[in-house]
């Protein structure tokens, strides 16, 4: 028969308190690390919008440029830089802003030409926080 004493020093492992302690550690920087880390999601595709649809706007000014335009006409989509044998773009996906919508151009803009917009995360126009509006150059 064996030494009971000796039998508990062979069984290692962790116990309840020591379980729940580690949990709760877990827990308490989830709960911290989580909100901040949405937020530089959303920072992080509001960036990537404004450069998107400053990108898309060069490519605009580019269209007008090649095709000896002075001013953006009043019928112009921009699915016309995905289009032709030189296209401006490489595809309608270049065209979606960081939430998967598409990008709108807006002729007359405010205060110029035109203006390209992501209208956020809710794709209407208006909006705070994730939807509010991102035109180019702003």
């Amino acid at each position: 028969m064996r030494n009971r004493p000796s039998d508990r020093r062979l069984r290692r492992g962790f116990s309840l308190v020591e379980v729940i302690v580690a949990v709760t550690i877990v827990a308490l920087l989830a709960a911290l690390v989580a909100p901040r880390l949405y937020r530089f999601i959303g920072t992080a595709k509001d960036s990537k919008a404004k450069a998107e649809t400053a990108s898309i706007a060069q490519q605009v000014k580019l269209y007008m440029t090649e095709n000896g335009l002075s001013t953006v006409p009043g019928e112009f989509e921009l699915e016309w830089l995905c289009e032709g044998e030189n296209p401006y773009l490489e595809s309608a996906d270049d065209l979606k802003d960081p939430w998967g919508n598409a990008c709108v151009i807006v002729i007359p803009g405010s205060g110029r030409d035109f203006d390209v917009v992501s209208y956020g995360a809710d794709a209407q126009p208006g909006g705070d926080g994730e939807n509010k509006d991102i035109v180019h150059g702003r």
